[in-house]
């Protein structure tokens, strides 16, 4: 792989993170709700810095991160942070984060001229859903307007994947059903949309083996091993990184759920192959995302969106 100096020396490429705090809307109460509940159910509070503050945090350990708000909106009544806050937060900061979208894609066609305009006008660079969160089947055909849009541009969405900490301990599971988020629902994504790079996030419990075999089937989808410490990996998911699917496993932390810190601990003390550490930090992630297409400044190109200071 021909790579640029800037991505040479980057220590990993983060392919999971959230952006959590908006600086131009205030508190939104039913993200507060969902926020204290996730505190008791991960039995710590967490973090919740800005965007800014998030690229600088990434900046410092020499990291890439893809960031992304999580349209909830129908499904839960939070308000979203706006895509558009993202997209233009991470211009400013192009050294530490990729911008990615989130768009309830029961929104059909108008969900799909809104990837466009995204895309198009503000430089994200992929899709985040949460299939339990956003309550909608990956499968249901309602969503195929969004993914074609994103499958045109040739950019990758990630899908969360089995339990969450959303709703976690609420009554009722704050209305969250987790049946949405069985990875095996994304075989037909696949199938449907075999341009369309698919990322099965986190291990899948409880399903961790329909990840691994939607991933070693379809060519088009990956997994990304964020929201647990490598230490709880399963030990098939382990198996497969080393061998079948070395080429299709990418870091993600979850920040800030869990940190990179704790990650790369963790991972460090992993049974993975030493030709195959460096794949899943970042040079799995450098191929799927096209950063090494560059090779005039060093980094990755985008559209700079309208008003944006910073580089590039």
């Amino acid at each position: 792989m021909n790579t640029t100096p800037f991505l040479d020396g980057l220590v990993a490429i983060d392919m999971h993170t959230h952006a959590t705090v908006s600086t131009r809307n205030p508190p939104d109460e039913v993200a507060m709700a969902i926020d204290a509940a996730m505190d008791a159910y991960f039995k710590r509070p967490m973090p919740r810095p800005t965007i800014a503050e998030t690229a600088a945090y990434y900046r410092e350990r020499r990291m890439l991160a893809v960031i992304f708000t999580v349209d909830t909106e129908r499904e839960t009544g939070q308000l979203r942070i706006s895509n558009e806050e993202v997209a233009e937060e991470a211009a400013r900061h192009p050294d530490a984060l990729i911008p990615f979208a989130s768009i309830d894609p029961m929104r059909g066609k108008m969900g799909a001229r809104e990837a466009r305009r995204l895309i198009k006008d503000f430089g994200v660079r992929g899709f985040k859903f949460h299939p339990s969160a956003q309550g909608f089947y990956p499968n249901d055909r309602q969503a195929y307007e969004v993914y074609g849009a994103i499958a045109e541009a040739g950019l990758p969405a990630i899908f969360h994947s089995g339990q969450t900490g959303v709703g976690a301990g609420l009554p009722g599971g704050g209305g969250i059903r987790l049946k949405y988020s069985d990875p095996m629902l994304l075989d037909d994504v696949a199938v449907d949309f075999p341009q369309l790079p698919i990322v099965i996030a986190h291990p899948s419990f409880p399903w961790q083996d329909n990840a691994l075999a939607v991933a070693t089937h379809k060519p088009n989808v990956y997994i990304d091993l964020s929201g647990w410490s490598p230490k709880y990996f399963p030990p098939q998911l382990v198996q497969y990184a080393n061998t079948l699917l070395k080429h299709k496993v990418l870091f993600g932390s979850d920040y800030p759920v869990l940190t990179p810190d704790r990650w790369i601990k963790d991972f460090d003390t992993l049974a993975i192959k030493p030709e195959v550490r460096p794949l899943v930090l970042k040079q799995n992630a450098i191929r799927l995302l096209g950063l090494d297409q560059d090779p005039v400044h060093g980094r990755y190109q985008r559209m700079k969106p309208p008003g944006a200071e910073g580089c590039c």
